[in-house]
């Protein structure tokens, strides 16, 4: 093994939150002292701190993370960790937004909207794949067990509008920002030519709409349980971006609202809106996947991409 004693780690000041949360738990802290000069497995690792295996495993993946701690397969199949310094160096921020992440991401589960409008048919589902309360009754979009859905949909027109927290600091520029969800037309069971106008709203302005062209119900969803069997497996994984030269959908042009036009403010929130408009062509209303549902991990995605400034240091 080479040797580290010397080594230094150097941070930039976005990563300073990282790197503290990674520090600032003892069992980690007490992880680096055991590996010392020399590697140790996970298990050796659990025998010398009296800690329980599963629990080393996490606070080993913490140190991962910030590259504090680098890791190796054994001859046994079994992770061998090893420290990757002996020394960090932190740039303190020295200007606003310097300590903040290049790109800002709010992941919002798709029941935790604030508004909505729908009429049957619709429903939800969760994780399990079971609906949520009774398929076709709009009043399961206000019960409390709607922040559990996985996946939710409605037929025809209407809307659900999600309230997210702005977590940028007054006066930090932004280059983009990007919605991004997994998405497809809502039809009885599924039908694959069923063509349906998605609109995206933020702060009231007009983003873009897509047009969705099924409803996908012809292969198992990667992620829909096997207790799903109502037709819609999958959807499309969607994005909708803003910039100061225009906002675009998959990297197409679709408005001309800017982020200057959306008028965000620190202490205020940002009001995205789903929507299926009663002047649609193709009205033929949405699913919206979460997490535990159709092919992508995610819930819905808002990121914020801050303008880059060239460092002088």
């Amino acid at each position: 093994m080479n040797d580290i004693s010397q080594e230094t780690i150097r941070y930039p000041a976005s990563r300073i939150l990282d790197v503290a949360k990674a520090l600032s738990g003892d069992v980690r802290v007490r992880i680096l002292e055991a590996l010392g000069d020399k590697p140790m497995s996970v298990s050796q690792l659990a025998e010398t701190l009296g800690v329980a295996q599963p629990t080393i495993s996490i606070n080993v993946q913490t140190l991962e993370q910030v590259n504090l701690i680098s890791s190796t397969q054994g001859a046994n199949r079994e992770k061998i960790c090893a420290v990757t310094c002996r020394s960090i160096h932190l740039d303190l921020p020295s200007k606003l937004g310097d300590g903040l992440h290049q790109t800002e991401e709010i992941h919002m589960p798709i029941g935790m909207f604030s508004h909505c409008s729908v009429q049957p048919s619709c429903g939800m589902a969760g994780k399990d794949g079971g609906v949520i309360g009774s398929q076709d009754d709009p009043r399961v979009f206000y019960m409390p067990e709607r922040v559990e859905a996985s996946l939710l949909w409605f037929a025809d027109s209407g809307y659900v509008e999600y309230y997210f927290a702005n977590p940028l600091p007054p006066g930090v520029e932004l280059d983009e920002i990007r919605i991004s969800a997994e998405i497809c037309s809502e039809a009885p069971a599924f039908r694959e030519d069923w063509a349906s106008d998605i609109t995206l709203t933020i702060n009231d302005l007009h983003v873009g709409t897509w047009t969705c062209p099924s409803d996908f119900g012809n292969r198992k969803g990667k992620l829909t349980p096997e207790r799903w069997k109502s037709g819609t497996e999958y959807g499309m994984l969607t994005e909708w971006s803003i910039s100061e030269q225009g906002s675009k959908i998959n990297g197409a042009a679709s408005s001309p609202t800017t982020i200057s036009s959306l008028k965000l403010a620190f202490n205020e929130p940002i009001r995205v809106r789903f929507e299926i408009r009663e002047d649609a062509l193709n009205r033929r209303g949405l699913n919206l996947f979460g997490s535990g549902f159709g092919d992508y991990s995610q819930d819905i995605i808002l990121s914020f991409v801050r303008r880059s400034v060239s460092s002088t240091r």
